[in-house]
């Protein structure tokens, strides 16, 4: 064969690798065509914008219910869940939590049950704990309350029982304990300096970031059998072999995405191939989430994590749309919340469509 001809036969082999690549992943195009689900977002407007929007691009939503003091009382919450998931069962379901209120004394196991028994009849998937637990709640003695108490398990064998999983976020990005000026993303600087109170550098009393993984981490090990949702990549976000440590250990256990997708830019702009890789390993562990938080608008409100405004269907438009691009398409975009270009991941389909609809099908639903 000439020279010329071996040329040819490699541009037509190249060629030909490059249409099997483009073939293998989605484009910008096929956004609102495929079918996604995201596993974290809190729907407490009563307003169905959020839904609408969603349809609109192709989700479904799994709205969390949190005690948390900035959103709407707890029963605001789910009265909300409960009305949009019968109004839309097919595109809304919704996570239940508990109040931590009397924990530690008399009754509060069996009050705990109840309530949790009266969402799940209503439609319930998931139970959540947050934050809270750790970082403020107390017992009647005045001890920190971190989630591997024993006076919880009779509590999560409920939740077991019942057959539904338990999404926890705990403790918080290891921004919140360093100064700001050290923080890796934006969106952790204005959610710190709006909310003082769970900003841990400025309460070097309070218990640091490993104390509160390593309760964590005990508390899933002490419960292999119950399915564990580390909502927020686990609170490791800072490093994806962290995150492939605590998957590789507990076996349970899967992670959301939600508010943290900055963060896996932030390190595929140091090592493309690095997150990439990861992702692709761990394709069936990982579940798309945002985060958006939809409330009434509030103009003295306090920075939301992703930030909330009055526009927000655009909002949301636009934050899964930039995922998608990131994650589903080579294009290079420019991040805010980073300061910089980021090249898209490009991932395969199968695992777009793992991450974006599957897995959480899979682990809130049951459903392959």
């Amino acid at each position: 064969m000439g020279t010329g001809s071996r040329i040819a036969v490699a541009l037509a082999a190249l060629t030909f690798a490059g249409t099997a690549n483009a073939q293998d992943r989605y484009s910008e195009a096929d956004f609102a065509k495929v079918a996604k689900f995201d596993a974290h977002v809190h729907y407490n407007y009563d307003s169905p914008a959020f839904l609408r929007i969603a349809r609109d691009d192709g989700f479904e939503l799994l709205t969390i219910n949190v005690d948390y003091p900035d959103f709407p009382p707890l029963d605001t919450q789910a009265r909300i869940a409960e009305k949009y998931h019968r109004l839309d069962p097919e595109h809304l379901r919704y996570s239940t939590t508990f109040s931590m209120k009397g924990f530690g004394t008399p009754g509060w196991t069996k009050r705990i049950e109840a309530t949790l028994d009266r969402a799940f009849a209503n439609g319930a998937i998931a139970v959540k704990v947050w934050k809270n637990i750790g970082m403020v709640e107390t017992d009647p003695q005045g001890k920190r309350v971190f989630l591997d108490d024993p006076r919880f398990d009779p509590v999560m064998a409920h939740i077991k029982k019942a057959g539904v999983p338990l999404i926890a976020h705990q403790g918080e990005p290891r921004n919140c304990w360093l100064p700001l000026d050290q923080m890796t993303t934006d969106n952790d600087r204005s959610y710190f300096r709006e909310h003082p109170e769970y900003y841990m550098y400025l309460h070097p009393d309070e218990p640091s970031y490993e104390m509160i993984m390593a309760a964590r981490d005990k508390f899933v090990a002490f419960h292999p059998d119950l399915p564990f949702d580390g909502a927020h990549l686990a609170s490791l976000e800072w490093n994806v072999d962290r995150i492939a440590e605590f998957l590789d250990r507990f076996p349970n256990a899967v992670v959301d995405m939600a508010a943290r997708m900055s963060e896996l830019q932030n390190q595929s702009g140091e090592n493309y191939d690095r997150v990439r890789d990861f992702i692709i390993k761990y394709q069936d562990r990982l579940m798309y989430g945002t985060d958006l938080t939809f409330s009434p608008p509030d103009a003295n409100g306090r920075a939301q994590n992703p930030p909330m405004t009055e526009e927000f269907t655009k909002e949301a438009d636009d934050m899964w749309r930039s995922d998608w691009r990131y994650l589903a398409t080579p294009r290079s975009q420019h991040i805010d919340a980073i300061d910089a270009d980021v090249k898209g991941l490009a991932l395969p389909r199968a695992v777009i469509d793992k991450i974006y609809h599957d897995n959480a099908y899979r682990f809130f639903l049951h459903q392959k």
